[in-house]
């Protein structure tokens, strides 16, 4: 293992500076960004509706939607996580995509058409119409803003590990730079310039990643010789069907992880009910939710694919046992600026790549916490019961603000917590099952009543956590 020799142990990665160009690709997506929320505050000066601000007045085009649905519910999490999965564990986690599509039926004929033609701005409204109590609805609510809060910070955390493996910013650093950046152009732009700066984001995620696979396996002599190291190396399985719940992942338990991952990323998340409620039509609706699967199959199966070119190229020298990077998640950025750092601008691409991932995150969350905070806490309370549209708006802007600096704390904390993918999995796993019970419950189980429903949420929540 030639490399260790040129790297001390924990010293960081190998040829780990950026050049100008890379700092010029990196540059330009912030730009973009921020231009983007600008020109939409430009543009729509005279708009001072929360209806405008939060959904685009229910009348936003279905691509661009729907490359934001993709956007946000793909993150940096996914780019570097599930490659890193695929990296050290083998390729039975790809089997999650299979499982994903029943998530996306489920949701698609059970959940949406009972919650579209309500016309609600906060999912969670369907709560107290369904149960008639304000404080199931207000405990869903608070559950809702937990699982984001948390998602928030690891979305921060994980290109923040990436930009820090390939240039001197300290992770601390890139997590203030981004959240500052991200509050500013959703504040300024609403959800217009999150949906529109999430296209972009979207298509920058899929790029980087993909110039950056198919270059590495290139050098491996082509997708065969990847397909026969992975073999070799044992990171090949798609069925194992042992039934005990205690591997990490087998066939049965990667079903039920892509099924209740979309369910819970997509299906009963307020960011992403915003996107499906912000088109016209409920069949325009469910169009996204074929949209959506596309896209999931495309960059996800990218995802682990570059988590299986790592291994071929690292298979007889893991970077990681050899102390030459210090977590398993920096694989990916360890891989770009060890064996394509002669090409300029690889790593400004890649890193591009992982923060567009986050960013576009992070500006949906950042735009759902403060609607849902706004309608499900705020807005009929007696001293916002008759303020104005302007200033309601307003009072929405600053909690867009406030959520991305809460979400800037979290995430200069769970860098000590594990593998981004495991800790996200927990986690959001845990907050989020009983929030998915509460809506299967109440469409699919009209005996339910409320004291039955909270008992059950409460239950769930404390044995989950």
């Amino acid at each position: 293992m030639e490399g260790t020799k040129e790297t001390p142990v924990n010293e960081g990665v190998v040829g780990s500076k950026f050049t100008l160009v890379d700092y010029a690709a990196f540059a330009t997506l912030l730009v973009i960004s921020v231009g983007i929320g600008v020109y939409s505050s430009i543009k729509n000066r005279g708009v001072v509706t929360t209806q405008e601000y939060l959904l685009g007045s229910r009348t936003m085009p279905v691509v661009p939607v729907a490359l934001s649905l993709l956007g946000g519910a793909i993150s940096a999490i996914s780019i570097l996580g599930n490659a890193t999965e695929v990296y050290f564990y083998g390729t039975q986690l790809t089997m999650s995509l299979i499982g994903s599509i029943f998530g996306v039926l489920i949701f698609r004929n059970v959940i949406l058409p009972v919650l579209f033609p309500l016309q609600l701005v906060s999912m969670f409204e369907y709560i107290e119409l369904r149960f008639k109590s304000r404080t199931l609805r207000k405990l869903a609510t608070a559950i809702q803003l937990l699982a984001s809060f948390v998602y928030m910070g690891i979305c921060l955390y994980a290109p923040s590990l990436a930009i820090s493996s390939v240039t001197s910013l300290p992770i601390w650093a890139s997590i203030l730079l981004m959240g500052l950046i991200c509050s500013f152009y959703i504040t300024i732009g609403g959800v217009k310039a999150v949906v529109y700066a999430d296209v972009v984001q979207t298509l920058l995620m899929f790029a980087g990643v993909l110039v950056v696979s198919v270059i590495c396996c290139q050098q491996l002599g082509g997708p065969a010789n990847v397909w026969s190291i992975a073999e070799k190396g044992g990171r090949l399985e798609f069925f194992n069907m042992d039934p005990s719940p205690f591997v990490r992942h087998t066939f049965w338990s990667t079903q039920v992880f892509g099924a209740f991952s979309v369910l819970g990323s997509v299906g009963f998340n307020q960011p992403q009910f915003q996107r499906f409620v912000s088109v016209r039509t409920l069949s325009l609706s469910q169009l996204l939710c074929s949209l959506f699967t596309m896209g999931l199959f495309l960059l996800w199966g990218i995802f682990y694919f570059s988590g299986l070119v790592a291994y071929a190229v690292y298979n007889n020298c893991d970077p990681f046992t050899s102390g030459r990077i210090t977590k398993p998640d920096q694989i990916m950025p360890y891989l770009v600026s060890d064996k394509l750092n002669h090409l300029p601008g690889m790593s400004g691409l890649f890193v591009t790549a992982v923060y567009s991932g986050v960013l576009s995150s992070l500006s949906s969350h950042g735009n759902a916490i403060a609607g849902v905070i706004w309608v499900d806490f705020l807005k009929d309370r007696p001293y916002f019961s008759n303020v104005t549209e302007r200033r309601s708006t307003n009072v929405v802007k600053f909690l867009s603000t406030m959520t991305v600096m809460v979400g800037i704390c979290i995430g200069l904390l769970v860098g000590e917590l594990g593998t981004i993918f495991n800790v996200t999995s927990s986690l959001t796993g845990a907050i989020k099952g009983p929030l998915g019970g509460i809506f299967l419950v109440g469409i699919c189980a009209p005996w339910v009543n409320k004291k039955g429903a909270i008992v059950g949420v409460c239950l769930a929540f404390f044995f989950n956590m």
